[in-house]
């Protein structure tokens, strides 16, 4: 039984995660225009890396910091966390990103409104609009983030002093290519929560693509990490 401070953990480091990425998006957007620049691009980039290796660092020994559910479910399937717990996660992981997304409504009502306060909105015009292309895209930048994640927080022999630095920029280089094409979400709690307070249904029938492809693509990476690599490394420990 995991202790409940990790359920708080979870719920802060997602809370944090959930407010200063959107909030880099929201002030991207502001200062340099609503369409995708290489500065915003960079910036939202920057903040979603930043935040979630400062929140590794500080709650990885506490929870584990998973901060996502395509985080947490692998991590189930594996073993490194009973269902119940990792049910616990999930709940509030979810609890700390509508907080985050209701913070953000409430400091920003107008210039948030315009970007739907960091919600994603399914396929870019550079996939041609293509859902099946989007799936495909944020299956591979998650199956890249859990491997990164086993294979650096969770195998036995990585070295855990930049374990956080490592996942922070890799969330970096996966927002600074998927951004483009579908926001690059790889979390369903950091795309549900915007799209409860945007109030568009066009974001509503897109939030199986954020749920469904990052979970299959944590799941795929989770079980090639842990019984390839990390079982082995576990064996010989």
């Amino acid at each position: 039984m995991v202790n409940p401070r990790a359920y708080l953990a979870e719920a802060i480091s997602t809370f944090a995660l959930v407010f200063f990425g959107p909030l880099s998006v929201i002030l991207a957007a502001s200062v340099f225009g609503e369409g995708l620049t290489i500065e915003s691009i960079i910036m939202i980039s920057l903040g979603h890396g930043a935040a979630i290796a400062f929140m590794v660092y500080a709650f990885g020994h506490v929870s584990g910091a998973h901060i996502n559910p395509a985080v947490t479910i692998p991590m189930m399937i594996t073993r490194k966390i009973g269902i119940k717990d990792g049910i616990g996660y999930i709940v509030f992981q979810i609890i700390g990103a509508i907080i985050a997304t209701g913070t953000l409504v409430a400091l920003f009502p107008e210039i948030g409104k315009d970007v739907f306060w960091g919600a994603h909105g399914g396929p870019s015009e550079l996939l041609g609009g293509s859902m099946m292309s989007a799936f495909i895209v944020e299956f591979i930048l998650t199956f890249f983030l859990v491997t990164v994640i086993f294979m650096t927080a969770v195998h036995k022999k990585a070295p855990k002093s930049v374990y956080g630095a490592v996942i922070g920029g890799m969330i970096f280089l996966l927002h600074l290519v998927g951004v483009p094409l579908t926001g690059a979400s790889m979390n369903p709690a950091r795309s549900l929560s915007p799209a409860i307070f945007a109030g568009d249904t066009g974001l509503w029938e897109v939030q199986w693509l954020y749920w469904v492809a990052p979970i299959l693509g944590g799941i795929v990476a989770g079980l090639i990490m842990n019984y390839v690599y990390v079982n082995k490394a576990e064996k010989e420990a």
